[in-house]
């Protein structure tokens, strides 16, 4: 199993006060961090206008510059939401930042689900998937053939000869695509279409093993060329994840800031998100949350994980964590599930590699 964190640059009011420009600073030292600690993947996620949730308006200037301060970790955007991007331009950073990075940059996509974000920027948002499965389609071509010749509903455009998409990416045919799926429909195309599929925090083992089933289903009926995706039958999920040395210190250090964290997804703000994702209500508590929290005790979190890949077949965990904790906690628990957990999912020779 592969191991990546989930960065909202989301700000702690607390020590990031408004305009929070200091959550950029923050951000980059825990993806050095994740560096250093072995992880694989550092996820870069997409947010805009909100002042109490993340702050990062453009996945790939960020990415650009993690690149230069990396040299191992890969770089995702996980995701960034498509239906506020030209797809063409999507596809030529992409291969731009893959190229500055050496290979090694993963584009996960969304449909989106803050409408706010849909409404500063002046789009659609009722139409947001069909805006998205128009604009996969034009990816590919871009990708797969270097031209194209477009006209549809909500994007048109050509490039024919002696012109061509440029650059060429690293990683060819293209850099591994992952698709967030939260409902039947998002995530039956993700299969059909040879994506990764990248599942949410919220939903529970039961929801989470139904969901990758469908996947797998509608992944076999996916073309020759759409399952040259690299992540093509790859299953990531983020969990929101805290390591201490028993659970009750888990909880006793994360209960308030997580519960007040997970709620916020119920409201208006977030397009009935937690309700179209997982089979959560709006009143939560933390005793609810045992079959979504991997929070605990080393061993405690082993478990769970091990259920969950079991259940699953998922192929990767996605760290994900509130900002609330603060700098000492947070680094303390990526540390312990370095140290404590990754190596039960990692053969010796893949540890010795790491390390």
């Amino acid at each position: 199993m592969e191991f990546g964190i989930l960065f909202t640059s989301h700000p702690n009011p607390q020590e990031e006060p408004y305009p929070h420009r200091e959550v950029h600073a923050r951000t980059t030292e825990e993806v050095l961090e994740a560096e250093r600690l072995g992880y694989d993947t550092a996820w870069i996620a997409e947010h805009h206008f909100a002042t109490s949730y993340g702050i990062m308006p453009d996945c790939f200037a960020y990415m650009a510059y993690l690149a230069a301060k990396t040299s191992r970790i890969r770089i995702g955007a996980a995701v960034i939401t498509l239906p506020l991007y030209d797809p063409i331009r999507v596809v030529e950073n992409t291969s731009f930042v893959d190229i500055l990075s050496n290979g090694r940059v993963r584009l996960g996509v969304g449909s989106g689900y803050r409408p706010y974000e849909f409404e500063g920027l002046g789009r659609d948002f009722e139409n947001r998937r069909d805006i998205v499965e128009e604009s996969i389609g034009l990816m590919f071509d871009a990708w797969h053939r270097h031209r194209w010749d477009h006209k549809g509903k909500y994007y048109s455009g050509t490039v024919k000869e002696p012109y061509e998409m440029l650059p060429h990416p690293v990683q060819m045919p293209h850099p591994p695509l992952y698709m967030a799926g939260g409902t039947e429909r998002s995530i039956g195309y993700s299969g059909r279409n040879g994506f990764g599929l990248m599942l949410s925090t919220l939903p529970g083992i039961e929801t989470l093993a139904a969901q990758t089933a469908l996947y797998k289903r509608e992944l076999a009926k996916a073309s020759a060329e759409r399952r040259q995706n690299p992540a093509a039958g790859h299953i990531d999920i983020a969990r929101w994840v805290y390591i201490a040395d028993t659970d009750a210190e888990a909880r006793a250090e994360t209960e308030e800031a997580i519960v007040r964290h997970i709620a916020h997804f119920g409201g208006s703000g977030t397009g009935g998100y937690l309700g179209s994702v997982s089979e959560k209500g709006a009143a939560i508590k933390y005793d609810d949350l045992a079959s979504t929290l991997l929070h605990g005790s080393a061993e405690t979190v082993i478990a769970r994980l091990r259920e969950m890949q079991a259940r699953t077949g998922m192929t990767s965990l996605l760290l994900h964590y509130p900002p609330y904790y603060g700098r000492e906690r947070t680094m303390k628990s990526l540390r312990l599930f370095a140290e404590r957990v990754i190596p039960a999912f990692r053969p010796p020779a893949r540890r010795a590699a790491a390390e």
